[in-house]
């Protein structure tokens, strides 16, 4: 049985915890800083942890880093 790919695009965007869950940038702070609000960009730095439903389609995406 061959090997399954992984979504390039995935593999540069997530990443997982020692626990499984996966990890992604927040979005919305590219462009367009100005209309936003101070706490919104506060609170908008680092990376989040995403909800079960997005990380199952992450996890399809990416099937030997679980």
């Amino acid at each position: 049985m061959p090997k399954m790919k992984t979504k390039s695009a995935a593999k540069k965007r997530f990443s997982f915890t020692a626990s499984g869950r996966v990890k992604a940038g927040v979005a919305g702070k590219r462009h367009g800083m100005i209309k936003r609000s101070t706490k919104f960009i506060r609170e908008a730095t680092g990376t989040m942890i995403l909800c079960d439903s997005d990380a199952t389609i992450v996890k399809k995406y990416m099937p030997y880093n679980r």
